[in-house]
């Protein structure tokens, strides 16, 4: 492996003292800004042996272990990293992950394994996620990784949406023998790990080479097919698919009700935003092909990982000042220490207890600026959350010429409505009965993920289509 020049190594670790990515070898903001390429520098095998002997291997069960969601035995793995037995560690993370090379690079970790590593006490915490993608990697380029395949048993599942839920259960019937078919609304597989994810975060070919795993185990691909619409459910059990996973997340933009104009060229949503301007045009559907027009000013609304991918693609596509606008302090922020920090490196602004009321058009009719209202916060909400309160009088606008809504997601109710006996709640959450399974109310048909939880992490959409692969296993098995 050639080493990394110096000048290309982010060296600004006093600013990083305290974060929660410290010790990460990161590219200089300035260099990249300039493209979307991988923001961290992977590990070279003599530094990953060394990072993973920091590791106390803690007694079972290990802080870090009941943190992930997946329950890696992240000891073991740093045992065998410490050592130089990386495909051995790699095999300890395949026993618990369907996908560990994704989940290494996007996970939370400062909230979850790496978060309640205890060295946190006193030390920096071993940085297991970018270890786990280390070893999952060199595994890849050295021995290649086969998913196991079952006694095949000819029976046909099919799985609506190609994202992290969906290669969950896919994986766990593969195991068990059965034939998987998953059919997705866009032109690729992925769903969000592809058309959600930015590459500087997450590289296409990191998902790629994953998706050639299962294509190599036989899973069959319908693209440009979107259930519910052009065909339903009940088509799905006349063609013979014994049982079905709905895995589609959750992936409708919420709205800003009742604010004028945004309906303004200039102004986006979130999800076209991101696609159009991560995705290369030959997997985008036919109508999101048309390029962005983005501004010398842009503001984006919102606080979650969503808004921090959307002010940091902005810095990449020539936007000269870019600023988050949103309604509570940092504090309240649900989005990612990590990438938050990432942002301010790279230029981002944040501007809070800011509310946007009203999207004002310039002479052409393109968006010109926000008009806005300072805000306070009051008494909390029903999550605990302190209620953001309009400040009178405090109206003032903010220049920009792009605004990207990044409010959150809603579920596509289209499967609760076209799908007879399927239980929905919430404006289309699928409702199941057993979590640990992900039964829904219509026999044969199981759900999990964002679907049903909605919007919530990789990893825990990924951990409940494994759930859900065990339960279809054990239902085709019980009605033979």
């Amino acid at each position: 492996m050639q080493a990394v020049p110096s000048e290309f190594l982010a060296i600004d670790r006093k600013q990083r003292a305290n974060s929660a990515f410290f010790d990460l070898d990161l590219r200089l903001p300035e260099i990249r800004t300039c493209d979307f390429d991988d923001v961290v520098i992977e590990f070279a095998p003599e530094r990953a042996m060394v990072e993973a002997s920091r590791c106390i291997h803690c007694p079972d069960p290990a802080p870090c272990m009941l943190a992930c969601p997946t329950h890696n035995d992240i000891p073991s793995a740093m045992w065998l990293i410490e050592q130089g037995r990386f495909v051995e560690a790699a095999g300890i993370y395949h026993k618990t992950s369907s996908l560990p090379e994704i989940c290494g690079r996007v996970c939370p970790h400062e909230a979850l394994c790496q978060g309640s590593c205890v060295l946190n006490k006193h030390h920096q915490p071993v940085l297991c996620g970018e270890l786990e993608a280390f070893a999952v990697d060199y595994e890849r380029r050295t021995n290649g990784y086969i998913i196991p395949l079952g006694t095949p048993t000819g029976k046909k599942v099919a799985l609506i949406g190609a994202g992290p839920a969906s290669i969950g259960c896919a994986e766990q019937l593969l195991h068990a023998g059965h034939e998987v078919t998953i059919f997705e609304s866009k032109p690729a597989p992925g769903g969000l790990l592809v058309y959600g994810i930015p590459n500087f975060k997450l590289p296409k070919d990191v998902w790629q080479e994953k998706w050639e795993e299962f294509e190599r185990a036989g899973v069959i691909f319908v693209p440009n097919t979107y259930i519910g619409r052009e065909k339903t459910i009940d088509d799905l059990f006349k063609e013979g698919f014994e049982a079905i996973f709905i895995g589609v997340g959750s992936e409708i933009d919420a709205k800003m009700e009742d604010t004028p104009g945004t309906d303004l060229s200039g102004v986006y949503e979130a999800t076209d935003f991101l696609i159009r301007g991560n995705v290369t045009p030959d997997l985008l559907p036919m109508e999101m092909r048309k390029p962005l027009e983005v501004g010398k000013r842009v503001v984006v609304i919102g606080g979650g990982d969503t808004a921090s991918d959307c002010l940091r693609t902005a810095l990449r596509m020539g936007a000269e000042e870019v600023t988050c606008l949103y309604r509570r302090t940092e504090r309240e922020m649900p989005g990612g220490k990590k990438d938050r920090a990432m942002a301010r490196e790279e230029g981002a602004k944040y501007r809070f207890l800011t509310q946007p009321v009203k999207f004002i058009p310039g002479a052409d009719g393109n968006l010109a600026a926000v008009e806005c209202i300072e805000m306070k916060l009051g008494e909390p909400d029903a999550k605990g959350r302190r209620k953001p309160v309009p400040v009178e009088d405090s109206n003032f606008s903010v220049a920009a010429d792009t605004a990207i809504l990044a409010l959150g997601y809603w579920p596509d109710p289209v499967l609760g409505k076209t799908t007879p006996d399927l239980e929905t709640h919430d404006w289309g959450l699928i409702t199941v009965k057993d979590k640990s399974k992900g039964i829904t109310s219509r026999p044969g048909v199981f759900s999990g993920g964002d679907c049903v939880t909605g919007p919530d992490l990789v990893v825990t959409a990924m951990v409940a289509g494994r759930k859900a692969g065990r339960a279809i296993d054990e239902y085709l098995r019980s009605n033979n």
